[in-house]
């Protein structure tokens, strides 16, 4: 059986909303150095992924850049990328139906994504049996930056509602 591994990442802090568009915030200089240090942090932590959802939101994309930029220079391979506006609005159920296609060779895939989606695609997909004090803290909400681990013994279109083990739950400092 193979171990496939899915971190979901929330955005990191972004501009205050209202002096341009939701899709086009840009990320705050906190939201910046949060970025790299979840680049470091997964890269550390053997959490590097193979490949990556990523929001089309100008936040997400940053999100990922910088955190990417800090893979790299941890001497990570670059993933396979896929941006999609999918993601921006996207439900637990359509985040379940993504995951669902992606390919055997994804070993790690990690979502930059949104609230509420990140904590509650984290809360919907873990198995009730997992870690109860992670499952209190995803269905609170999830700050930014922070980054959920689930995993899932087997490909990856048995992605459902209770399939994966909630085991790990970060953020930076």
């Amino acid at each position: 059986m193979t171990l496939r591994r899915l971190v979901l990442l929330r955005h990191a802090k972004a501009e205050p909303a209202g002096v341009v568009v939701d899709h086009e915030r840009p990320l705050a200089l906190a939201g910046r150095r949060q970025a790299a240090a979840v680049g470091a942090a997964l890269a550390a932590t053997g959490l590097a992924p193979t490949h990556v959802l990523c929001s089309s939101s100008l936040r997400t994309r940053q999100t990922w850049e910088i955190a990417r930029t800090a893979l790299v220079a941890g001497g990570v391979p670059a993933p396979v990328l896929s941006v999609t506006d999918a993601l921006y609005d996207a439900s637990a159920g359509d985040l379940a139906a993504i995951l669902r296609t992606q390919p055997d060779e994804a070993s790690t895939v990690l979502v930059v994504g949104h609230e509420p989606t990140m904590s509650h695609a984290a809360d919907v997909l873990a198995d009730p049996a997992s870690d109860e004090a992670l499952l209190t803290r995803v269905r609170l909400g999830v700050p930014t930056a922070a980054w959920t681990v689930l995993e899932l013994d087997g490909p990856w279109d048995e992605v459902a509602p209770g399939a994966l083990r909630l085991v790990h739950l970060d953020h930076p400092a």
